[in-house]
Order: structure tokens, then C-alpha cells, then sequence
């Protein structure tokens, strides 16, 4: 498996999962931009990593809930690596906080589906044009998407469920173009999204129901993006695939 010359956009690129992802592609050989939104230390350390083993990236501040942006971050990457976008992977996006049915307001419900499905759009609407020779596009949705989530995630859930929808949706409208469309949905995966959100003991148990009795690692999660924007896998698309350890089945 190889991605030698292609070009590849990951938002939320610079950290944990994203970080992962953005150095797994950049050492099969990909040119890679890495986006950050806030915080350009961890941007310039992922960037260091790739550096180190001699691949290709830029990094790219960006907002993806904005279009313009999104634009800017497509137009970034063509002026570094040539007129096209070969890949897309979707990272950005987050729980934020869990709350309640009685404690979510409107502005805790835009900003969910903001971060979680708004980025997703704005990033493929903005990157698909540049897809001319076809492409692959991996979104992350979620596990909480199959079965609603822990407590207080109902609009993370909820938002990842969107995700999961348009990725289905878009394997439909852009088939024809001969990009392909595909989702992941992990389960309990060992990052900081964890650490802030999750209650340690929660985190023990759930590993230790897990039918290989513990928390994923991000660089696995990596290895199946790499997988879906490779030729080793040009006849799947629309698929929404869980990584989870065996801990939920679809």
C-alpha cells in the first residue's frame, strides 16, 4: 500500500487522531496538508515529525465552519503541490461538552452541528473541485452514531449520525466522478478527546468489555484512512466502517 505523489488534505490534522493520520500519510508517500484551527504548536510538531523522515507537508490554519476558509485551505494546498486534491480526510470536530436534554440551548446545538457536520461540508464542498481525476474522501463519524452515544452525547451523536447520512449521500452523487465517499466510525480510541470527556473509570470498563479488552490506538485508526484513500481499495465506497475492537457490531 502506497499513496507516493498523491495529494491529501486532512483537517484537523495536527493532533491525536489527525496528528497520526497526517504522519502515516506523509510516510506512504503522500503530500500532505495538515490544518489546524487554534493551536499552530501542535500544527509545527506534527510538521516536524513528517520533516524528520524526509515527507512532504504544509500546515494551514483554518476555521473549517467557514467557507472561506475551507477555500483558502484548498487553494493553500494546490499552490504548494500542484492544481489538484487527490484525498480528503475529514478529522475535525469533537464532543465539546455533554449536556442534558434540559441543558442544551441553541447556541450549544449550532455549535455542535457546526464543528461536527458543518467542518465535514464546507471541506468537501470546497475540495471536490479540485478532485478532477477522481479521488477518496474519508469522513470520521462515530460509534455514538450506531448506538446514541454516552451520557450527555446526544447531539454529538446526533451530529456523527449526520455525517454518516451525507457520507452515503455523497458516495451517490459523486460515484460518477469516480470519487469515492467513506466514513469511520471509531470506538473507544486512546486520545485527548478521551482524557478531557471521559471519566477514567468509565474508560477501564469499557475497555474491559471490549472483545479485545482494550482502548484503540490512534495509529490504527490510521492505517484504515490510509487503507480508503489508497488503490488497494477503489471499489469501496459509501461504506460507514466501525473500528472498535469488536465493541459494537453494525
Amino acid at each position: 500500500m502506497e499513496l507516493k505523489g498523491k495529494v491529501v488534505i486532512v483537517t484537523g490534522g495536527a493532533r491525536d487522531i489527525g496528528r497520526e493520520v497526517s504522519v502515516k500519510l506523509a510516510k506512504l508517500g503522500a503530500k500532505v496538508c495538515v490544518n489546524y484551527f487554534d493551536n499552530k504548536e501542535d500544527a509545527d510538531e506534527t510538521l516536524k515529525l513528517i520533516k524528520e523522515f524526509g515527507g512532504e507537508a504544509i500546515i494551514a490554519q483554518g476555521d473549517m465552519t467557514k467557507l472561506a476558509d475551507a477555500e483558502r485551505l484548498v487553494a493553500e494546498t494546490c499552490a504548494a503541490f500542484g492544481d489538484r486534491v487527490d484525498g480528503l480526510v475529514n478529522v475535525a470536530g469533537g464532543l465539546v461538552a455533554r449536556k442534558t436534554l434540559e441543558e442544551i440551548d441553541e447556541n450549544f446545538y449550532q455549535f455542535l452541528f457546526d464543528v461536527n457536520f458543518k467542518t465535514m461540508l464546507f471541506a468537501m464542498k470546497a475540495a471536490v473541485p479540485k478532485m478532477t481525476n477522481g479521488g477518496s474522501i474519508v469522513n470520521f463519524s462515530s460509534q455514538a452514531a450506531r448506538d446514541g452515544g454516552g451520557p450527555g452525547a446526544s447531539l454529538y451523536a446526533s451530529s456523527k449520525g449526520a455525517v454518516a447520512t451525507f457520507t452515503r449521500s455523497m458516495a451517490k452523487e459523486l460515484g460518477p466522478k469516480n470519487i469515492r465517499v467513506n466514513a469511520l466510525c471509531p470506538g473507544m480510541i486512546a486520545t485527548s478527546f478521551h482524557d478531557r470527556f471521559t471519566k477514567p473509570e468509565v474508560r477501564e470498563k469499557v475497555a474491559a468489555s471490549t472483545p479485545l479488552r482494550r482502548e484503540g490506538k490512534p495509529e490504527e485508526v490510521a492505517d484504515l484512512v490510509a487503507y480508503l484513500l489508497s488503490d488497494d481499495s477503489t471499489f469501496i465506497t459509501g461504506a460507514n466502517i466501525d473500528i472498535n475492537g469488536g465493541l459494537y457490531f453494525s
